[in-house]
């Protein structure tokens, strides 16, 4: 089981999803809509969840303005083909071996994925 906390833009039916197979998440759209990328952090990191965002400005917050780092953190760059595309492409994450997203900003687009250490 993952703590996930899912940013407002995650679709609903992903959350579900992933709820359904035995995630822990956290949906911004469901408990505190209209919430800023600083308290979204802030709350990752003290409920030590990994953040699930189409959100690119966490980056810079995490590495250019050194706000602390939630526990991990995935960036998806791409645009979803049905409400449910976020679910399946975090259940493809788990199947790869080896991958761990704790401690790691993990970008993901059409083609490839990306990591690096969270400060």
């Amino acid at each position: 089981m993952t703590r996930l906390l899912a940013n407002e833009n995650i679709p609903l039916a992903s959350v579900l999803r992933l709820r359904e197979a035995g995630h822990d998440v956290l949906a911004i759209s469901e408990s505190w809509p209209g919430a800023s990328d600083r308290d979204v952090l802030e709350r990752a990191r003290r409920e030590a969840r990994i953040v699930l965002t189409f959100d690119r400005d966490y980056g810079e917050l995490i590495y250019l303005r050194g706000l602390p780092a939630p526990l991990g953190l995935v960036h998806l760059r791409f645009t979803p083909l049905s409400p449910g595309h976020v679910a399946d492409v975090f259940t493809g994450l788990e199947a790869i071996a080896g991958l761990t997203l704790v401690g790691r900003y993990t970008v993901i687009d059409q083609e490839r994925l990306r990591q690096r250490p969270l400060p």
